[in-house]
Formats: C-alpha cells, sequence, structure tokens
C-alpha cells in the first residue's frame, strides 16, 4: 500500500490527492522509516537529533515527486539509500564543524599560553631587577661597614664588573679574576680571601630575599 502511494503521488499533480496520499500513508511510513534509520545506523549521537529528524522528514517531502516510477528499486528502497545518505552528510558536516572548533580551541589555548609565557617572562624579568636593584642597595650599606682596604677595593671591583657586562667580551671564573686583579692591583690569593667574607654577606641577603623580608 505504501509503495503503491509513493507511485501514485509521483505520477499525479492533483494537490489534494497527493496531500491525501501523504497524511494516510506516505507520512506516516516516512516516519517510522527515518526513526528505523536513525536507530540502526545510530545517527542519534548527532547534536540536536530530534530537529535533524524532523528536517529530514520534510527535506523528504520536497523530493517525493521526483521519484521515477519506471525505477526497479522499489520506492522505499531508493527513499532509505536518500536517507541514510542524508544522515551521512550531516555526520561529516558534523565532524568538520567539530574539527574546526578543536582547532579554534587549540588556537585560543596557544594565545592563552603565548600570553601567559609573556607574562610569566614579564614578572620573572621584574623580579631579577628588583633583586638586582635591592643587592645594588646592600652593597652600597656594605661600603658604610668597617671594611679593611683589600676588602673595599675588591667590593669596588665587584660593583664595576657589574656596571660593565655589556663590555665584557670573556665571562668565565678565570676571566674574572684577571679583571679583578687589573682592578684591585690584589693577588688571587688576596682577592678569594675577600671575596669569601662578601659571599656571606651576600649569602644573608639572598637569605632574607627569598624569604620575602626584603
Amino acid at each position: 500500500m505504501h509503495e503503491d502511494a509513493i507511485v501514485k503521488y509521483a505520477s499525479t499533480d492533483d494537490k489534494a490527492l497527493r496531500s491525501k496520499l501523504y497524511i494516510e500513508y506516505i507520512g506516516p511510513a516516512f516516519n517510522e522509516m527515518v526513526d528505523k534509520i536513525v536507530y540502526t545506523y545510530k545517527f542519534n549521537t548527532l547534536p540536536n537529533i530530534d530537529y535533524l529528524r524532523d528536517d529530514c522528514k520534510l527535506w523528504l517531502i520536497t523530493i517525493l515527486d521526483k521519484y521515477d516510477v519506471e525505477r526497479k528499486s522499489k520506492a522505499f528502497s531508493y527513499f532509505s539509500v536518500i536517507t541514510k545518505n542524508w544522515f551521512i552528510h550531516k555526520v561529516k558536516q558534523n565532524s568538520k564543524k567539530l574539527k574546526r572548533d578543536l582547532q579554534y580551541e587549540d588556537l585560543n589555548n596557544e594565545i592563552e599560553i603565548e600570553q601567559l609565557v609573556v607574562q610569566n617572562v614579564y614578572e620573572s624579568n621584574r623580579e631579577q631587577y628588583e633583586f638586582w636593584q635591592h643587592l645594588f642597595e646592600e652593597m652600597a650599606k656594605w661600603e658604610n661597614l668597617k671594611l679593611k682596604e683589600t676588602e673595599r677595593r675588591v667590593l669596588e671591583a665587584i660593583k664595576i664588573l657589574f656596571n660593565s657586562t655589556d663590555e665584557i667580551e670573556i665571562f668565565n671564573k678565570k676571566a674574572i679574576y684577571l679583571y679583578m686583579r687589573e682592578i684591585t692591583g690584589l693577588n688571587t690569593k688576596q682577592i678569594v680571601n675577600n671575596l669569601n667574607r662578601i659571599r656571606k654577606r651576600y649569602r644573608i641577603f639572598k637569605s632574607e630575599w627569598e624569604k620575602g623580608k626584603i
């Protein structure tokens, strides 16, 4: 009966007859067919599946009169294949959308990470700047202590080297000692002994800095 209804529908231009055939036979059969295909092929995992199911049924109405009655395949087999392909197309569209959304999300994440890195670099640079500023202030206080002449020379040499980092081409331990010998006029042993005294003060300063007391 449903097969005959589709054949009659496609073979006539009578709107009243078409409406009667669709309401009584074709519509209910299409509803059952679409629901069965959605369930069988698990298209119900698509978002907005209820909307898509109704949309597909409306679309089938628009192509009903395009069915060729001379086809060897039965009407419902023909429309079943068309319905299945319609939902497959929706699956592909959804997959592309998900891929775009993921790419967009990844891009957003990259931007957020980049912003976070920039922010962290700024904070790190700012903290480093403040550390050196406070260290220089601390070293200025050391100059007011009762220092031996040799220790005062070594401290002054350290300040000169700190302020000349852009001009010094070689920056390793041996080169530093050579620079300090030239600046202070002291021998290596004298420099090492006085550096050890200054290191003690530096360790105290750094400990206080790390505890947030400075």
